[in-house]
């Protein structure tokens, strides 16, 4: 499959099934949800979760992106980029978390709570760029 035609049909979906690297080589999968931007995806995730770590050892990954039914898919082969850990409510990751939730989902009702919480929760910004893709999509 090209890959612009995986992410034509990718723009269209939010949730898929990320794919990292454990230390011993066997894959550790997470349901994620993204916002599209061409070829990058942006995932919100911990900074305490497994596939965090996974992706600062080896930012290789997958994301497995699911249509309508069980024989329309995409998955989409690429690197992750981790912004930083969001430590003030105000800070640029604390911004960027924000621009995401906006992109993906719309208005918060309390801005505020939510930054609180991304610094909490430890957040950051996972950004996969797709390079290659292979799938099923009817014609």
């Amino acid at each position: 499959m090209d890959l612009e035609t995986a992410l034509t049909f990718a723009a269209t979906r939010r949730n898929a099934v990320l794919t990292t690297l454990r230390r011993d080589g066997r894959p550790q999968q997470s349901v994620i949800f993204y916002v599209a931007n061409n070829d990058r995806f942006t995932i919100s995730v911990t900074a305490s979760r497994a596939k965090t770590a996974n992706l600062r050892r080896d930012p290789r990954a997958a994301l497995f992106i699911p249509g309508d039914g069980p024989f329309e898919w995409v998955s989409l082969d690429g690197t992750v980029e981790l912004s930083a850990v969001a430590e003030d409510p105000h800070d640029a990751v604390a911004d960027a978390l924000v621009d995401y939730y906006r992109t993906g989902t719309g208005e918060h009702e309390d801005w505020e709570a939510y930054r609180a919480a991304m610094v909490t929760d430890g957040r950051l910004l996972a950004t996969f760029t797709a390079t290659a893709a292979t799938g099923i999509l009817p014609d």
